[in-house]
């Protein structure tokens, strides 16, 4: 079975044939485009057309019936989820994701808006999250990193945050 890579192009200026030439040229297929426009106060949308924006974390399907899991973002939810569990500021956080090379869905690097923004839909997928295999993996990590150690006096080396 033949493997695939997927590619998106956020175009953000005037449209070039050269992009699609670039593109078929080294080798890739378009397979789908996908239109906006603002609609003016009086239209209504048009029926079956999606207005929604998809959730963080969440792809549509290949075969356009459901939405699956989108492996990067969901890793950038989990390293949200652990970040915000080390009780670490905004800054920690966005600095963070943007030195592990995360960038928001528009290609942009994280802002501490932009992380606080996702606060909803933290809340929203913490349960399949904390339920999940790989959180175990990282909270018994967190933990064996956050637990006490003695010194060579006996007293308690307690971590420092950062």
């Amino acid at each position: 079975m033949a493997n695939f890579e997927r590619l998106r192009d956020v175009v953000s200026g005037p449209f070039s044939p050269e992009i699609i030439r670039q593109r078929t040229t080294a080798g890739w297929q378009m397979v789908s485009i996908e239109w906006r426009r603002e609609l003016p106060d009086a239209e209504a949308p048009s029926e079956g057309v999606f207005d929604e924006d998809i959730p963080y974390g969440l792809r549509i399907s290949d075969d356009c019936r459901r939405l699956e899991v989108h492996p990067v973002e969901h890793q950038i939810l989990m390293e949200m989820m652990e970040l915000l569990g080390q009780d670490l500021s905004y800054s920690s956080i966005v600095s963070s994701l943007n030195e592990k090379g995360f960038r928001m869905r528009d290609g942009r690097s994280w802002s501490r808006v932009a992380v606080f923004n996702m606060i909803p839909r933290l809340i929203e997928v913490g349960p399949r999250i904390f339920s999940s295999e790989e959180w175990e993996k990282r909270r018994v990590r967190f933990a064996h990193a956050l637990a006490p150690r003695e010194g060579s006096d006996g007293w308690p080396i307690l971590p420092v945050r950062t």
